[in-house]
């Protein structure tokens, strides 16, 4: 299965407090956390285009010449939106940027479940007890049997995916597949076993 992948890394990171886009952090091994998302589907031999979407003041930092480089939106829909105005392939993936643990094993997953669906979402059912609160009281303790916590990359028909974002104006989400279910259209979990984290605060950083 051939596909392009939108690498959305255009964020501004705050909460990691670096002072700079979080996606630039040198890690040990002295890449950068972005270099690590992105090599991945470089050697993916399925994938047709990587598609990067950046701020433009990043545009520099990003030193690959593989790489398809997008200008980055006001939020992360129009983000998405202005990468998959790149995408040439029948199937597109959809991944954070501040992602850099994804498994070549999680990968083909996706891959595969995405021959007989036309939209899939990566993640982990919950192992914490969820409580829905409201002005500070627990009102409901959730069955987490049947709580299921979203991950990238998200994968999807091109055709399907754009389509939704242009339909997407007045529909409030918080990723790819809740914009996908918002238009009824069926969404395929594909459970992951292994860790994926989204970097995201300080102490994510520590020790990487």
């Amino acid at each position: 299965m051939k596909y392009d992948v939108v690498i959305v890394a255009s964020g501004k990171g705050q909460r990691a407090n670096l002072g700079y886009n979080k996606v630039f952090y040198k890690m040990k091994d002295g890449r950068i956390v972005l270099d690590c998302s992105i090599d991945l589907f470089l050697n993916d031999d399925d994938c047709i285009n990587v598609i990067v979407v950046l701020n433009e003041d990043d545009f520099d930092q990003l030193n690959n010449d593989k790489v398809i480089k997008v200008k980055g939106g006001k939020e992360r829909k129009d983000s998405v939106y202005n990468g998959l105005q790149k995408v040439s392939s029948d199937y597109v993936l959809i991944h954070d940027g501040a992602r850099p643990f994804l498994r070549r094993e999680t990968l083909d997953l996706i891959k595969n479940e995405l021959i007989d669906n036309d939209a899939v979402c990566l993640g982990h059912m919950a192992t914490n007890t969820i409580k829905v609160i409201e002005d500070d009281y627990i009102v409901k303790t959730l069955d987490r049997n049947n709580i299921f916590e979203a991950e990238t990359p998200q994968g999807f028909k091109s055709e399907l995916i754009k389509d939704c974002y242009e339909k997407c104006d007045d529909i409030v989400f918080t990723d790819d597949a809740s914009l996908v279910e918002s238009l009824n259209y069926k969404v395929k979990v594909v459970l992951n076993k292994y860790d994926n984290p989204k970097l995201t605060k300080e102490d994510d950083f520590i020790n990487l």
